[in-house]
């Protein structure tokens, strides 16, 4: 299985949480993408947790000051439902994806 990995760093602030729930939502159940980010995504993380709780798994593939990987996973168990990420997160994107 490829994993699609996603460099979030060249987008504005505000396309990186869209684009992050864009690929989740294309995911299949058992599929992953993998997302670098300039920083620890803990926003994005909060997000997931809101939105699709016991539906996504999470791994911190590398943690580096300036670069963070990690592979979003969307679980067998997950009830498929996608919910649209909403503003405000509270991270370094301003609250705006």
């Amino acid at each position: 299985m490829n994993t699609a990995l996603h460099d979030l760093r060249p987008l504005a602030p505000p396309q990186r949480h869209r684009l992050a729930f864009q690929c989740f939502d294309a995911l299949a159940p058992g599929e992953t993408f993998e997302l670098v980010n300039d920083h620890e995504p803990r926003g994005l993380l909060m997000q997931f947790r809101a939105h699709h709780p016991e539906a996504f798994s999470w791994q911190v593939v590398q943690a580096e000051p300036d670069y963070w990987r990690i592979r979003v996973g969307r679980l067998v168990a997950g009830t498929g439902q996608a919910t649209p990420a909403p503003g405000g997160c509270g991270c370094s994107c301003g609250g705006q994806g």
